[in-house]
């Protein structure tokens, strides 16, 4: 039986990590795990960060529902640095767990895990490659303001809060080019996944590393 293929995906708001991921799962059959998921089933009822995350932050982050309000704790971790690092201390190794027996567990020769924290997602311990998905600012801009109603201001103070494009770089094995129309990008993935220019050479983590 062959080595699974682990593949991080990362990048920008407004790059179209979506789309390639769809690309992927519709094209070569990929498993998808997306780290912002994960988050969210751990921090439902039951789930293994629910509980320290309430008792952290205070039941006014629940809802009428009796589920955590991601807008309300937003508000809190928002506006101190020292209560976002004490979310990201909580759910973090968590998510990183989660995130690593599901990919363990995974059937498919193919499995993608899409995250916009590379560093703190920890990445590169869980992929044998990284891509950066990558489009100009200007189509970035466009399809935020199009696909949330923001405003150009709003999409580039959103987008300024984010990683650099240079940490991206720096991190990634390979940057996908995702600023045309999705068959150009597609096209892009038939050449990675069906040629030979990444080495065949199986990691310590399960995966491929390119060489």
């Amino acid at each position: 039986m062959s080595a699974k293929r682990v593949v991080g995906i990362t990048g920008g708001v407004g790059a179209g990590k979506s789309t390639v991921l769809t690309l992927l799962q519709e094209g070569w059959g990929a498993c998808i795990i997306q780290a912002d998921t994960v988050a969210r089933e751990l921090m439902e009822p039951g789930g293994s960060c629910f509980r320290a995350v309430t008792e952290a932050f205070g039941e006014n982050i629940l809802g009428s529902d009796g589920a955590i309000d991601r807008g309300a704790l937003a508000k809190i971790v928002f506006h101190s640095e020292v209560r976002r690092q004490e979310l990201n201390a909580l759910t973090h190794p968590r998510v990183f767990g989660e995130v690593r027996a599901r990919i363990a567990a995974a059937e498919e020769p193919l499995v993608v895990y899409e995250t916009a924290l590379p560093e703190e997602a920890r990445l590169r311990e869980l992929c044998g490659e990284i891509w950066y998905i990558y489009a100009p600012e200007e189509v970035r801009i466009c399809r935020l303001m199009a696909s949330r109603g923001y405003s150009r201001e709003k999409c580039l103070d959103v987008m300024r809060s984010q990683k650099s494009e240079e940490l991206f770089r720096r991190l990634a094995d390979r940057v996908i080019e995702n600023g045309g129309t999705p068959e150009e990008t597609r096209k892009q993935l038939q050449t990675i996944l069906e040629s030979d220019i990444l080495s065949e050479k199986v990691t310590a983590t399960g995966g491929w590393r390119a060489t």
